[in-house]
């Protein structure tokens, strides 16, 4: 299932760079993803880069214009993972206040934040245009690039494939952590509404950190323990989620450092 995600996801990108008229090979686009996760396990949202970086190498894709389309991909994951919150906030919503108001969790201050970071970004475009320097006009140059790749999300001609394509990404995230219930006796008749939850908690610490690492498995298996699953079955449960996420990430990453000169020799 993670395979598969990560495949939809490399065909759904040509979506978005077709419009811009780049036509990179699909396994380029692959090898390009495995590369990002495997980047992010080291430095968190250090893989978006790297990808850009490949596809300029091996596609000849301006950095910025690339870069562009990812950042709006993330933009669309951040949806999803909105719309994942309300499902679960419909099926489970006295549940879910609860534990956040546990884990001392303040939507307040990270609304304020975002207003902030908004704010000042505006401010510091607003200076760039001012400025005739010849930074300020590289900047903006980037900026412009950035903001193409981001408007091809209503540009493409293929919405509701990419839209397909999104939901099937998203699926399959979901199944992948619904499928590890079966392996552990204990949370075998654990309802979909707590599996979404502790998805949902995933997801977010995986955003946030370098891959989870260290503080993954400990996330999830708090909403699992709260469903009255042992704390040994919740951790263990944890562990095999992100072992498994993990071990793939690293041994296609790897592969992919290998294989992309290899295919592009030519170039």
């Amino acid at each position: 299932m993670g395979l598969l995600s990560h495949f939809s996801r490399a065909y759904r990108w040509n979506f978005m760079l077709h419009p811009m008229g780049y036509r990179p090979k699909l396994i380029n686009n692959v090898l390009a993803i495995f590369i990002t996760y495997i980047a992010n396990l080291g430095v968190p949202r250090s893989g978006e880069f790297f990808r850009a970086t490949v596809m300029k190498t091996y596609e000849n894709i301006p950095f910025e214009k690339s870069f562009g389309t990812i950042i709006a991909e993330r933009m669309v994951d951040l949806i999803m993972l909105f719309l994942v919150i309300g499902i679960a906030l419909l099926l489970q919503f006295e549940f879910i206040i609860s534990f956040l108001e546990k884990q001392h969790f303040n939507p307040t201050t990270l609304i304020i934040s975002l207003v902030l970071l908004g704010f000042s970004l505006w401010i510091l475009i607003k200076q760039l245009k001012k400025s005739s320097s010849v930074l300020a006009k590289k900047i903006l140059g980037l900026i412009e690039g950035l903001t193409e790749g981001i408007l091809t999300l209503v540009k493409m001609p293929k919405k509701w494939a990419y839209l397909f394509h999104t939901f099937l990404i998203w699926g399959l995230y979901v199944f992948m952590f619904y499928v590890v219930k079966l392996a552990l006796p204990e949370t075998f008749d654990l309802p979909f509404e707590a599996l979404l939850i502790g998805f949902i908690v995933g997801a977010i610490t995986i955003s946030a950190t370098n891959g989870g690492i260290g503080i993954y498995p400990f996330s999830v298996s708090l909403v699992l323990v709260s469903y009255g699953i042992s704390k040994e079955s919740s951790l263990a449960f944890g562990w095999i989620m992100w072992t498994a996420q993990t071990v793939m990430v690293i041994v296609f990453g790897s592969l992919s450092f290998f294989i992309l000169p290899l295919i592009n020799r030519k170039k």
